[in-house]
């Protein structure tokens, strides 16, 4: 397994539409896990296939419930629906609204997200599942499925919010093609 490079905000693929990955091959299987591997040594709980410059709607996400149970798969060519209603305001919710993202590295921003979600895929053996989320769980795959629609959370962030970022944008040197970091070489300051 190899450690790929994440693509930053301003990489093309991170900002198109991406491709249904169709059959699952054996090179979709290696991606896969090297995807894993990328996300584990981020750290992240999820990553998509445009962050490392892949245009394929396929998604890794690696997260543990308050109960301790690791919820870890692979969503390939996945499709979301929303809870009906999304929070006005974040005194409506109880949970943490910071987000962050690997393509946006060392920075987190409140985004008011929808609170539960259904989400219908297919695993790397080609078996289609559902999957119900709610809360946080709900956030990081309303997250990764953004990306897979060329969309990156800062893309949503409320005028102030947004206007933070694209300072910190151009701080950073990020919004053009060709940058990129790579977890456990590249140190990020945040």
């Amino acid at each position: 397994m190899t450690i790929l490079p994440i693509q930053i905000y301003g990489e093309p693929v991170l900002h198109h539409v991406a491709e249904p990955v169709g059959e699952i091959t054996d090179e979709i299987r290696t991606l896969v896990a090297d995807m894993f591997e990328t996300m584990d040594a981020a750290p992240g709980v999820g990553l998509a296939a445009p962050q490392i410059g892949v245009n394929k709607r396929l998604f890794v996400y690696s997260w543990e419930n308050n109960e301790g149970e690791e919820l870890r798969g692979v969503a390939i060519d996945p499709v979301l629906w929303l809870a009906p209603s999304v929070p006005e305001s974040f005194e409506e919710t109880d949970e943490d609204e910071e987000e962050g993202c690997l393509s946006f590295p060392g920075e987190r921003f409140e985004l008011r997200r929808s609170p539960a979600v259904l989400m219908r895929a297919r695993d790397l053996d080609g078996n289609a599942y559902e999957l119900e989320a709610e809360g946080w769980f709900a956030r990081i795959l309303q997250h990764e499925y953004d990306h897979l629609d060329g969309v990156i959370y800062i893309d949503r962030l409320p005028v102030p919010l947004w206007k933070t970022a694209q300072k910190i944008m151009r701080k950073q040197r990020w919004g053009v093609p060709g940058v990129s970091w790579t977890p456990g070489v590249d140190h990020l300051e945040g």
